[in-house]
């Protein structure tokens, strides 16, 4: 069964806000954006030069099941789309150890699901963000890490902080 990770229900209108949060009521909902309300984000997307970004959300809306069963993949909260841009991003909200290779391994598989059904070869740039509101600061990935990652995922560069600059 193919599923459409781009053209869907659950991609919101395109937005070009300077600043604006990615939440996760953490409720079974899925994850969504916000201008107003900053005490709910757990990204932060900072767009200075007000580029159009496309949000969709991914767990709890694109429902994808592992083959021959009814369980559902494991996948990451939601993606931004641009220009020839891919950000997939998972939001945490865990104090203590062990969130950032959950986070790592629900993007993992969410780029292999992706890359499954569509062929993301158009996109120059592609990010995985693992976000932490606890955690909201840059956290040192060493440079094996990242390179594993990156040839992992076909080309996709993972960053662990909680602000996405949309350049």
């Amino acid at each position: 069964m193919s599923v459409n990770f781009f053209d869907t229900d659950c991609k919101e209108v395109s937005r070009t806000d300077e600043q604006f949060g990615i939440c996760d009521d953490q409720n079974g909902s899925s994850a969504y954006t916000d201008i107003s309300d900053s005490k709910k984000w757990i990204a932060v997307v900072k767009n200075d030069n007000e580029i159009e970004i496309s949000f969709t959300a991914i767990d709890n809306c694109i429902n994808i099941f592992k083959e021959g069963t009814n369980d559902k993949e494991s996948s990451c909260d939601g993606m931004l789309t641009f220009v020839q841009s891919i950000y997939l991003v998972e939001l945490k909200e865990k104090g203590k150890g062990g969130w950032i290779s959950d986070a790592k391994g629900q993007l993992e598989n969410t780029i292999k699901l992706i890359s499954k059904h569509h062929d993301l070869s158009s996109f120059r740039y592609k990010k995985a963000f693992a976000c932490n509101r606890k955690h909201p600061s840059f956290t040192v990935i060493d440079t094996a890490e990242r390179k594993s990652f990156f040839e992992r995922t076909n080309g996709f560069r993972i960053d662990v902080q909680a602000e996405i600059l949309v350049k």
